[in-house]
């Protein structure tokens, strides 16, 4: 067992983890981060991954990281710079396209040009969802309670909660029901007439998921990611100067001036427990590592069968995580390119490159995209959100030079014959074909392109079945019940062992949520 003893810590360095750790640091507490890769980040990380070009690999916009935590650790001094994505266009087959721009009053006239009604509707509905946010936005800084326990703690979180619901009002509270309970597409029926309008905004209702627009439960994976601001701002998207690996690599150094130690290239194989109390953790090289508190960062299948004996664990628990659904479903393309795409909608170089691209011309394109994936197959036409970040940051790229990130729905961890090399590629070529209908000069730009699959994202990052959101945000994984019932306060059977993962609540993207609540509650406990 190495000498050194610390208070906390912390498998993985992705974001949470470096979060659980900057805000333990802070209050005092001797922290080591574990880190099995060579780098920081997860899934929030930039790589080089051609000579010169600098990615985002995984994830690549921000928006719902949370203001208290960029506040409290002092984000912006440690290197935190958002870039606000001005606006999204979407490539309609007619060689029409829809945009929204920073402007409001540029956007209202753009969809008169499609439709006026829409254009009426579309500023209540932006009040509604903003309202809607604002509603649930308490519920992502609150610890979720146990409904099963007659504890004083649970008793009076519920009776807030219940206060925070009476305090809506009958018609917002309404309106929270139908975003929790209806497929988006459902959902932007009631609001709108122009199709493509209402597949590009029920895109982020399966953005991550295993389920379609017409998929009940993914109108509040709608306002999950409807939650996301930037200074204050609701529903506004940037990107780090840097690429999102600068996000994490900010944290990092709050962490790190606060005192916490951080250690990449340090695999743990397992958790040492002594009479159901951790003690600290093994590494793989046979380093062994003592501490008073151990917490993981890891999906909560990891987190409950491989770093720990499930034996040392209710049985519940144990297949409370085997019915958890992770069931990744993106993947993502990186393209190298030696000049910008010619959209054939909105040719030229413009303000449109500068924000989100997103191939989503109808809600049938949608779903058929989706049964592709429910019958195990990647989708032949898919769903794509694509940004090129050397526009926003030049040092993406060389001079001359760009990178492009496409993020990518579906492509199914259970694929039929499972990935391999083939299929990777003709994923690939699918993405690239399909991009080409709607900017045809496109194949004759690329220099390089890396193609990753949910295995792929398992593989390197650890996330299982390539989750992005370490498991669903389905209604049956949210609050209470994220990871199982009875587990959702960050606390495991094993004293001492910590989660703090996005299988917690409030869940995926980077949110930071999970990381801050799990040290809040390892700091009240006095740990």
């Amino acid at each position: 067992m190495n000498a050194a003893r610390f208070d906390a810590i912390v498998i993985g360095g992705g974001h949470n983890g470096l979060v659980t750790a900057a805000y333990l640091a802070r209050a005092g507490r001797t922290v080591l981060v574990l880190e099995r890769r060579p780098l920081l980040g997860g899934a929030a990380v930039t790589e080089e991954v051609f000579p010169g070009f600098k990615f985002s690999v995984f994830s690549y916009v921000v928006s719902l990281l949370r203001p208290e935590i960029i506040r409290d650790l002092n984000l912006p001094r440690h290197g935190l710079q958002i870039l606000p994505l001005e606006s999204t266009v979407t490539p309609l087959d007619n060689g029409d396209y829809l945009a929204s721009w920073a402007d409001p009053d540029e956007t209202r006239r753009e969809l008169c040009r499609h439709s006026p009604h829409d254009a009426d509707a579309a500023v209540l509905f932006g009040r509604v969802m903003h309202h809607m946010a604002m509603a649930v936005k308490p519920i992502l800084g609150m610890v979720p309670p146990d409904p099963t326990s007659l504890s004083p703690a649970d008793v009076m979180g519920f009776l807030r909660l219940g206060g925070h619901f009476r305090s809506l009002g009958a018609e917002r509270f309404h309106a929270l029901h139908k975003l929790m309970t209806m497929s988006s597409a459902d959902y932007l029926d009631e609001w709108f007439e122009f199709d493509p309008l209402k597949a590009t905004k029920s895109a982020s209702g399966i953005i991550g998921t295993f389920l379609g627009p017409r998929s009940p439960g993914s109108a509040y994976v709608l306002l999950h990611h409807y939650m996301g601001e930037i200074d204050g701002a609701f529903r506004a998207w940037g990107f780090q100067k840097g690429g999102t690996g600068a996000i994490s690599e900010s944290i990092a150094r709050a962490a790190q001036a606060f005192g916490a130690t951080i250690r990449t290239g340090a695999a743990v194989e397992r958790v040492l427990t002594r009479d159901g109390q951790a003690t600290g953790v093994a590494l793989e090289s046979g380093e062994e590592i003592a501490a008073k508190v151990v917490v993981s960062g890891l999906d909560p299948r990891l987190t409950f069968t491989k770093l720990v004996e499930p034996k040392q664990l209710p049985d519940d628990l144990v297949e409370g995580v085997r019915r958890y659904k992770f069931r990744g479903s993106s993947g993502k393309v990186n393209l190298a390119l030696d000049g910008l795409p010619d959209l054939t909608c909105l040719p030229g170089v413009g303000p449109h490159l500068r924000g989100a691209i997103s191939i989503s011309p109808s809600l049938a394109y949608l779903e058929r995209a989706y049964d592709d994936a429910k019958y195990g197959e990647f989708s032949s036409h898919p769903y794509m959100d694509i940004v090129i970040p050397s526009m926003i940051d030049p040092g993406m790229a060389p001079p001359g030079k760009h990178v492009m990130s496409i993020f990518v729905q579906y492509a199914p961890y259970a694929l039929n014959g499972g990935w391999n090399d083939a299929k990777r590629e003709a994923f690939g070529d699918a993405v690239v074909a399909t991009l080409a209908r709607y900017a045809p000069n496109l194949p004759s730009r690329i220099l390089h392109r890396q193609v990753l699959t949910p295995a792929d994202v398992e593989r390197i990052t650890g996330l299982s079945e390539g989750n992005i959101f370490q498991g669903e945000l389905a209604l049956q994984q949210l609050f209470f019940l994220r990871p199982v019932p009875a587990w959702a306060k960050y606390r495991t059977p094993v004293g001492g062992y910590w989660q703090c993962g996005a299988g917690t609540h409030p869940g995926g993207g980077i949110m930071g949520g999970s990381g801050r609540l799990a040290a809040l509650e390892i700091l009240k406990e006095g740990a």
